[in-house]
């Protein structure tokens, strides 16, 4: 399964890192890429997502969608900082350009590198281990999703973080209805006890300039989801599973201003974090 795994991760265009602690669930989309050395599955994470890098632990599961299949697998995860972006671009920047149109805009020429500097320091997030590997199943609506909660197993780690591919009938807003029936698409009974839980879905544009998330976090009860946090959602008239209509001319300048903007806070935090005694 290993072997699938990687060979999957290779030839997506898009991907999910999962992860769960005693006290909290998460995740984020990811382009994937693979260290060709070892075919190593990875992320170059732009440092507009801090916040996300901030709570990622040393476990994961990173995951990635087939017509047919999830695969997940889980291991240990390291972060790596390449605030010149010396490695990404060395190693892992022609995959990025080949899956990630605003790559291609942003970096496709030291010229282009030299004007968006901000999007070349990365976090490198690497999956050092494979601890589980395992397939779920396909994702195959609009309102599919990813669930992460801790692992119930007593002979897991503590923060190993187990993912299943679910569903519903809705998925309100926060504040419209703090309960969401849950239903798992391998048809079993999901038994939550009150533990962290996140939902996590997302949903491109061919051109990848428009790249949403969307999410539910809170508590799982039995079958239900306890909403506590959650922005988006699947929207009337999604015909698959990850489409979004592409920006105009407009929504495409505002996007990269603030994407240019968050990535030069992240950057500034980091440095100021390592400039710290």
């Amino acid at each position: 399964m290993r072997d699938e795994m990687v060979a999957a991760w290779s030839r997506a265009f898009a991907a999910e890192i999962l992860w769960a602690t005693p006290g909290a669930a998460r995740g984020m989309p990811v382009v994937p890429l693979t260290w060709l050395a070892d075919r190593t599955p990875c992320a170059a994470v732009p440092l507009s997502q801090l916040d996300d890098l901030d709570a990622l632990p040393d476990r994961a599961a990173f995951v990635v969608r087939e017509p047919s299949r999830t695969l997940v697998a889980t291991g240990d995860v390291e972060v790596r900082w390449d605030l010149e972006g010396e490695e990404f671009v060395e190693h892992l920047l022609p995959q990025e350009i080949a899956k990630h149109p605003p790559t291609r805009l942003r970096a496709d020429s030291l010229l282009d590198r030299r004007e968006n500097w901000w999007w070349v320091p990365r976090a490198l997030v690497t999956l050092t281990t494979f601890g589980q590997v395992r397939a779920l199943p396909a994702r195959a609506n609009p309102g599919d999703a990813m669930l992460v909660r801790p692992s119930r197993d007593p002979e897991h780690p503590a923060n190993e973080p187990q993912a299943t591919v679910v569903t519903a009938a809705r998925w309100p807003e926060p504040g419209q209805d703090s309960r969401v029936e849950l239903w798992p698409r391998d048809g079993a009974s999901l038994e939550g006890d009150g533990e962290p839980a996140y939902v996590l879905g997302h949903r491109n544009s061919p051109d990848f300039e428009r790249w949403e998330r969307w999410y539910r976090g809170g508590t799982l009860h039995g079958e239900v989801l306890h909403v506590l946090a959650g922005d988006g959602g699947p929207r009337p008239g999604d015909e698959e599973p990850g489409s979004a209509e592409p920006f105009g001319l407009l929504e495409r300048f505002a996007r990269h201003r603030r994407v240019a903007k968050d990535c030069k806070a992240g950057i500034a935090t980091v440095e100021n974090r390592r400039a710290q005694p």
